[in-house]
């Protein structure tokens, strides 16, 4: 079972990704960067409706700084959501938090339709090369779509909608109306994806359950909303949600309600939906293993390990020519679909 991670060190975004990037319509002029949302005057802590302390706190702009930034927050939410400056006059920044607590120190956004107060959510966070990689695999391989933005060392990032781990599994796993199955289905389906394509840290605090109504059954899905210890880590059992504490009770729950054969049927599911993907965005997938192969994103330490483990997992010596964590991923991705022959 694992407990504790070290701190992650970032890694700046190198030419080539930002030459990716750019070729994936990912990068735009914004007037607004991270350093300029550190221009605080305080901070407040922010408490949900039970009085908990959320880890966030509320930031505090002086009049002349706050005008200016939130009229570019606004440029900058217009931009990210219709690609410029159409929908500005209506939307309103209601508050802006800030989060020390995790690797990426991101800034939350609130803004507000004053046509209707209805509301949304996007973050400003450094852009550091593990996350894009991170953001650019989840998009390409997962059946979610990304929506995110680079401008130099600033990310501009889409919220995404759902309801946070930790709190599903201590208040929806009791419920009447939960299908359990269903959810087990969808929690070894997304130990799959996570370990396929080398998604570390999926603790129940980063990722959210999308739930959806069908006509007959409610339906679920597991998405990652962090993804800084992409490829980073070189203890394999890093990228495979089952390992850690936090989801001791999913592991419960799928080993309680799914028999092997099972969980070995939405496995292959999963890769096969994969198989499906890579095949679809394959110019996409190799411009991006074009550079993440060129890219330091881990120590040299680690890499070997990762390395190591990765060919005993499989019983393979496919690994041993990997020179870097994206010659990793990629050949993870590619022994793990082989699989499926």
């Amino acid at each position: 079972m694992i407990h504790e991670l070290q701190k992650k060190a970032y890694y700046p975004v190198s030419p080539e990704l930002a030459e990716y990037l750019s070729a994936f319509r990912r990068a735009s002029e914004l007037p607004v960067t991270y350093k300029d949302m550190l221009r605080y005057s305080a901070l407040y802590p922010l408490f949900d409706n039970d009085g908990n302390d959320t880890l966030w706190k509320t930031v505090h702009y002086d009049a002349p700084i706050r005008d200016k930034l939130y009229d570019g927050l606004t440029c900058t939410y217009s931009v990210l959501k219709t690609g410029g400056t159409k929908v500005r006059k209506h939307l309103k920044i209601e508050r802006v938090d800030f989060c020390d607590f995790g690797n990426s120190r991101p800034f939350r956004v609130r803004v507000v339709n004053q046509y209707n107060d209805n509301y949304d959510h996007f973050y400003v966070k450094i852009a550091d090369a593990s996350r894009l990689y991170g953001l650019e695999l989840e998009h390409i391989l997962s059946p979610n779509r990304i929506n995110f933005i680079v401008h130099g060392e600033t990310l501009i990032e889409e919220h995404i909608a759902g309801v946070p781990g930790d709190y599903f599994i201590d208040h929806y796993f009791q419920r009447s109306e939960t299908n359990r199955v269903r959810v087990a289905k969808e929690f070894v389906k997304f130990n799959e994806r996570s370990f396929i394509r080398l998604l570390g840290d999926m603790r129940s605090y980063n990722y959210v359950v999308d739930i959806t109504p069908d006509f007959e059954e409610t339906q679920y899905r597991v998405r990652a909303i962090d993804f800084d210890q992409q490829s980073y880590e070189g203890n394999k059992e890093m990228y495979l949600p089952q390992f850690f504490k936090e989801n001791e009770k999913v592991v419960e729950l799928c080993t309680t309600l799914l028999n092997y054969p099972t969980m070995q049927q939405y496995q292959d599911e999963e890769r096969t939906l994969i198989h499906q993907r890579v095949i679809l965005a394959k110019r996409r997938l190799d411009a991006l293993f074009e550079t993440m192969c060129q890219d330091e994103l881990s120590p040299p330490e680690k890499v070997d390990q990762l390395r190591h483990e990765l060919n005993e997992y499989h019983h393979t010596n496919r690994f041993d020519d990997c020179e870097g964590m994206g010659d990793l991923v990629r050949t993870n991705i590619d022994v793990t679909l082989d699989k499926l022959e």
